[in-house]
């Protein structure tokens, strides 16, 4: 069984991060999200919440492909929770050349710790390309449309934390 690990904050997810989960589930038998625990970001939404948000944001996907997706929040090194979920394969997304600079030194770094494990890096569709949890999170709280970024649930997940 080949088992891929997709990790993020995912605060929240957005369709950058559905077309990634969507594209990932093509490569494995079964995706497991890790929700990364990380208290130095300061995240809006709960562990909680965001572990809901995936699971629910997934159901269909599930159903349709049959592959076994879930949700694992972890705050362990990322090779360790690989390890711990029996991943042999890291999912990371790809937006911009940025992006590739830190991820190519994070790929050395794990591949150092446990050569045994892939990466395998998937870029979004270019109209989710320029999406980021970060801007959508300030266009939300300044009053702005997410709509074309956020699936409808999530739009109302944010709009009730800014009210």
């Amino acid at each position: 069984m080949r088992i891929g690990l997709y990790p993020g904050t995912f605060d929240p997810l957005t369709l950058g991060h559905r077309d990634i989960i969507t594209r990932a589930a093509q490569l494995v038998d079964r995706l497991v999200i890790g929700v990364a625990i990380n208290r130095d970001k300061g995240p809006l939404f709960t562990l909680e919440e965001r572990v809901a948000m995936i699971e629910a944001e997934v159901m269909d996907l599930r159903e349709r492909t049959g592959v076994d997706i879930v949700a694992h929040p972890f705050e362990n090194l990322l090779i360790d929770c690989a390890r711990d979920v029996g991943a042999s394969i890291i999912i990371r997304g790809l937006r911009a050349v940025t992006d590739f600079e830190y991820e190519f030194q994070m790929v050395g770094m794990n591949r150092a710790m446990d050569d045994s494990i892939e990466t395998v890096f998937l870029m979004a569709e270019a109209r989710h390309q320029a999406i980021a949890s970060k801007l959508v999170k300030e266009i939300a709280r300044l009053g702005g449309d997410v709509s074309k970024f956020v699936s409808p649930p999530i739009r109302e997940a944010l709009l009730a934390k800014y009210d």
